[in-house]
Parts: structure tokens; C-alpha cells; sequence
């Protein structure tokens, strides 16, 4: 069986509903899509970075504006109800798309570091200090590593980090010894934007509840691909950005169990978080409004909302089957071709991207050539530069794929790859 027959479903349907897809490159930026050069089909691979927006989206986000644009929680008038209601209905939808029990628990942000920092400083600067610690993992996002690493100076609270293996899976035995009785947090990601681990979450929310620590798992890479339940998983804290699932940039969620969100004071104050206000104290909203401080993101929020729907759509075991399918496939191809480093653990066992690096050449050279060809990827350090550190290289490139990508997008990858080693050989 070839590998596009074992397709999950119609790609080149779903495809079509993404325009951009059909965009040539190749010439100057300045007049994208018009001037001489424009010639080469764009093969998107850069989906760990941002996703595309699908037109059902882009549709809903330009309703809101030309229909019913108007603040939330302000006005009496129908514009305004009609927002109000959209935007919440949003958060309820966001709620039943990861299992939390209600909207309560949904707290709508900018993206995933700044939900990560709303707990770092709401949460941490309150509950942390000397003789704490907080357990992340060497391959953390910079969103998760900077923000504990800088609330850990403020509060003399220690920072620990769990080894990553050789094969680029977490060494679950030395995240036992680290995560003790005084573990306050545990942050982890998900799925390693860098080495594509699927790391085991559930296991270690056991070991911090064990401990009476809570857990945050960093959901950027998992939410867009693959089914994810807060319940099963039985986090504390999980956050994620709507611009990788097919979303609009300037939206996230933070999910936080009721009862630790109420505790939490806010981290931000103004308008709209405010119940009662008097010269001399404030008192705040319910959840999850009193985290939410001036006018939100509503239009991006109901793009929110518009995403996961499409993405209930396509199916969400489906989409991951799609990009194990693809991840897979790019593994032993770039294997195969020989002088290509990959990282992290063997193409069935990781999520839908690869990092690697090609002998002689730096990942910056080989991300100018191949957009050369079209093929759009992302090189550099991804934000996890210490664990770029422990694994020797600077940087690396890094392919990602997602639902629309092809069998044939991976080829012209390979293909791509191939060009740029024979050129440096």
C-alpha cells in the first residue's frame, strides 16, 4: 500500500480550504505573488512555528466585524449582547475541546507564554520561596525555562531540570529523584517543539500529586495535533496558542482546575476584572473574567472558537494519525539519504515534526536553500537553546507538518535536502 492510500482522509478536499497553499514564491517579497519569479509552488513545513487559517475561520473572524463589532461586557445594546455571547460561547468551546469541566476553568490570553507567565506571577510569586522548587525538563520551551528560571531568582525558590536521553525521551528515573517534598511545580511540555517527544504527562502528574506539587503542561504542540483531555491527563495547568491550530495569532487558553484559579489573585487589573470599586479596594469578577483584564481579544477569540470547529471536523485522531503518517515517512526518508543528523526518538514513536542537521552544512545555510525550492522550514535554535547546548549544535532545522501536507510536499523536502548536501559536499 502506498503511503497516500493510507491517508486518514481527503487532503486535497481539506487543502482547498487553505488559499495560501496555492501560492508561488520565489521572487521579491515586496511585490508578493506579482513580480517576475513568482514561480515556484510553496511547501509549507513550518507548522510547529504557525499554522494556516482555513477560509471557515477567516470567515467568522470577518462576521464579527462587519455583523456585530462591539465590546463585551459593556454595552446594553445588541451589538454588544451578541459579542458578549459569542465570546463566551468561545471559552465553553475551548472547554469542551480539552475535557475542563466549564468555561470557568478557560482563561483566555495572548498565547502560551503569556499564560505560562500568568501562573509564574498570579501563582508563584505568592506560593513560592526559599527551600521550594520547581522541576521542568531540559527541553522546555523558552516560554516555560525563562519564566520559572527568572520567578525562581525573585522568590530563592530552586529550578531543576530533568535529563533528557540519549535517544531524546526524558529520563523518568532522575524526574523521580528530583521531584520531592518540597516540589511546589512541575512544568513539562507535551510534545518537544524540538525533538518531537511525546512525553508522558499522566506519569508525571502522578509523581506531583504524590508529592502534593501541581503540574503544567505546556500544550503548544499537542493541542493543534492530537486529542488532548485534562481530565485523563489530570493537570493542574495547561495552556496552548490558537495561530497553531489553524486559529488567528493573538490567542491562547489557559486551563487552570476552578478551585486553584480562584485562590490565584489576579495578574493583571483594569477594567472588565473589576466587580466593586472604591477609593480605598477592589473586589473581582468570577472566573474567568477576573484574569482577564481590559478589552480581550474578541474577534481572535471567536477565530478561536471557528478553529476548533473545523478541527472537530477533520477529527482530531485522524489529524494525528495524518501527521505520525508524515513524520514518520520524512524520518526514514532523511535517513536514508545519509549525512542527515535527526533528533529525538525514532520516526513511529514521535510527534509530527523533525529536527535534524546535515553534515557540513548550517542549518541557516540549508533553510536559505531550500526556499530556494520553495520549501519553507525553520532553523535556528526553536527556543530551546539549552537543550540545543546539550546536544552539541547550535541550531537545527526543523520540518513540521500538519493536515494539509502531502506525501509529495515531504519528497520535494527530501529532495530539497538532497540538493543542499550534494552542493556542500
Amino acid at each position: 500500500m502506498g503511503v497516500q492510500e493510507q491517508y486518514p482522509f481527503d487532503v486535497e478536499a481539506l487543502r482547498a480550504d487553505f488559499p495560501i497553499l496555492d501560492r508561488k514564491v520565489g521572487g521579491d517579497p515586496e511585490t508578493a505573488g506579482e513580480g517576475e519569479g513568482d514561480d515556484t509552488p510553496l511547501v509549507y513545513l513550518d507548522n510547529a512555528a504557525t499554522s494556516h487559517t482555513p477560509d471557515p475561520v477567516v470567515d467568522a473572524i470577518s462576521d464579527y466585524y462587519r455583523s456585530y463589532n462591539a465590546n463585551v461586557h459593556r454595552g446594553i445594546h445588541q451589538l454588544s449582547q451578541e459579542a458578549s455571547v459569542a465570546y463566551e460561547e468561545a471559552h465553553d468551546a475551548v472547554a469542551d475541546f480539552i475535557g475542563a469541566q466549564g468555561r470557568e476553568e478557560i482563561v483566555f490570553t495572548k498565547n502560551t507564554t503569556e499564560a505560562m507567565n500568568l501562573v509564574a506571577y498570579a501563582w508563584g510569586l505568592e506560593e513560592l520561596g526559599p527551600g521550594d522548587n520547581v522541576v521542568l525538563s531540559e527541553m522546555e520551551h523558552h516560554a516555560s525555562l525563562v519564566t520559572w528560571q527568572q520567578i525562581g531568582k525573585r522568590t530563592g525558590a530552586d529550578v531543576r531540570f530533568v535529563d533528557v536521553t540519549d535517544e531524546g525521551r526524558l529520563d523518568m528515573d532522575h524526574a523521580a529523584e528530583l521531584i520531592d517534598d518540597d516540589t511546589e511545580m512541575v512544568s513539562v511540555v507535551h510534545v518537544s517543539n524540538t525533538l518531537g517527544t511525546v512525553n508522558p504527562i499522566r506519569e508525571l502528574a502522578d509523581m506531583a500529586h504524590e508529592r502534593d506539587a501541581y503540574i503544567f503542561a505546556d500544550a503548544a504542540q499537542s493541542v493543534p495535533t492530537r486529542p488532548v483531555d485534562v481530565e485523563e491527563l489530570d493537570v493542574d495547568f495547561l495552556a496552548f496558542s490558537g495561530h497553531k491550530m489553524c486559529g488567528p495569532t493573538g490567542i491562547g487558553a489557559l486551563y487552570g482546575r476552578e478551585e486553584i484559579l480562584e485562590e490565584m489573585s489576579p495578574y493583571l487589573y483594569g477594567g472588565d476584572m473589576i466587580r466593586r470599586v472604591s477609593f480605598e479596594d477592589s473586589t473581582w469578577e468570577d472566573l474567568p473574567w477576573k484574569f482577564e483584564a481590559g478589552t480581550p481579544s474578541i474577534a481572535q477569540g471567536i477565530g478561536l472558537a471557528a478553529a476548533i470547529e473545523y478541527l472537530e471536523e477533520v477529527g482530531m485522531d485522524r489529524i494525528e494519525a495524518h501527521e505520525d503518517l508524515l513524520a514518520e515517512y520524512a524520518y526514514d526518508e532523511l535517513e536514508a539519504l545519509g549525512g542527515v543528523e535527526i533528533y529525538g526518538p525514532p520516526g513511529d514513536d514521535r510527534g509530527g515534526l523533525v529536527a535534524f542537521n546535515v553534515e557540513g552544512v548550517h542549518a541557516h545555510d540549508l533553510s536559505s536553500i531550500l526556499n530556494d525550492y520553495g520549501v519553507a522550514i525553520r532553523a535556528g535554535d526553536h527556543c530551546t537553546q539549552p537543550l540545543h547546548d546539550e546536544m552539541g549544535v547550535a541550531a537545527s532545522a526543523r520540518a513540521s507538518f500538519y493536515f494539509y501536507n502531502t506525501v509529495e510536499e515531504v519528497d520535494a523536502l527530501v529532495d530539497a535536502v538532497r540538493e543542499a548536501r550534494d552542493l556542500f559536499a
